[in-house]
């Protein structure tokens, strides 16, 4: 997971095109899909020399750009179906905020897709820009390898399922759709991480501990400005009032922002969790410390009395009354494992041990 400041070269005009983002390199990789309720056509477009979408035909036409490498495609699609610079400069600029905006002949919706790489635990942001027009909807991806859209494009193909029967809006609520569902499949998955630092904090934390506590802080924080600003962009999709969202389609829109809302509650409920987790390794660690500091006092609470016996004893004077006894060395060390082992009982007794 990387955080990523947007930087703009000084001097360029706004809706100037300049690669600001990851995929710089790279072929751009265009698929076509045109459906309605009785036929679907997809393929892959080798070459673009004419607009793909054929406004005069009811059916739907969904392109899918999976690739920012190739400037003049962008431009292509921005002259073909009137697409504002500044949101071509927004496409091509892959750190932006997810939101929604209103253009009139076209909506503009901007999130993250994003993944959990299960060998190395980290995310995968991939920004996902959807213009959705009359009878079209356009998708842009960065040019990472693989997306979530394997659900609606399985959806597609059965020519029984609402989305055959639905508009470009229902496409676009299907696609935001697939993609907040994933967000679930996130956050299970770095739910039983932290369930799995949770038992580990019980049974043996180290310093381990801790940098898997704080790496999984920062992965939270990552999704919280990703997925923060999403509600927003739903619920403003569900209240805006656009010709190109239709009222059948507002009431998904709604069951979906009630999804982003449990995303978010989720989300905030693993934070706690590990702010939780943190406390409970610090306070781990300073009874593990008090542990061995009360060992620690004593014995040295033990060998204090002993240490003076032992050191009046080896002073150097000539006469001293129990250096003559036979039996003075015996002495000394049956009263100095009288004394310890009596001080051991009384620490017992007042529950110190």
């Amino acid at each position: 997971m990387s955080i990523r400041k947007r930087s703009k070269k000084a001097g360029l005009a706004p809706g100037t095109l300049i690669h600001m983002g990851r995929a710089k390199t790279g072929a751009t990789k265009i698929d076509l899909v045109e459906y309605d309720e009785s036929h679907l056509e997809a393929r892959p477009v080798e070459s673009i020399k004419q607009c793909l979408v054929k406004k005069p035909l009811p059916t739907v036409t969904w392109v899918n750009v999976d690739g920012l490498a190739d400037l003049e495609v962008l431009r292509h699609f921005g002259s073909c179906y009137g697409i504002h610079p500044l949101v071509l400069e927004d496409i091509l600029a892959t750190d932006q905020r997810p939101k929604a905006a209103d253009y009139g002949d076209y909506l503009y919706v901007v999130l993250k897709m994003i993944t959990l790489d299960g060998e190395s635990g980290e995310l995968k942001s991939e920004q996902v820009s959807l213009v959705l027009g009359q009878n079209y909807l356009v998708s842009f991806q960065e040019g990472l390898e693989g997306d979530v859209f394997e659900q609606v494009r399985s959806r597609l193909n059965n020519e029984k399922a609402r989305l055959r029967a639905m508009g470009p809006d229902f496409l676009l609520h299907a696609l935001l759709d697939v993609i907040v569902d994933h967000y679930f499949l996130v956050l299970e998955e770095i739910s039983d991480r932290i369930e799995d630092i949770e038992d580990e904090l019980i049974d043996n934390p180290t310093t381990a501990t801790v940098q898997a506590i704080y790496r999984l802080k920062r992965q939270l924080l990552f999704l919280h400005k990703a997925f923060w600003p999403l509600r927003e962009a739903v619920s403003s999709l569900q209240r805006r009032d656009s010709q190109l969202i239709r009222d059948t389609t507002v009431i998904y829109l709604r069951d979906l922002y009630d999804h982003t809302v449990q995303v978010l509650d989720t989300l905030e409920t693993l934070r706690e969790m590990l702010s939780g987790m943190l406390d409970i390794y610090l306070s781990s660690v300073s009874n593990r410390l008090n542990e061995v500091m009360k060992v620690l006092t004593i014995i040295a609470t033990i060998f204090m009395p002993l240490s003076f016996i032992v050191g009046l004893y080896g002073m150097n004077f000539k006469y001293m009354p129990e250096l003559e006894w036979h039996y003075g060395y015996y002495m000394v060390l049956l009263l100095s494992a009288l004394i310890g082992g009596g001080m051991l009982v009384y620490f017992k007794k007042r529950r110190w041990i």
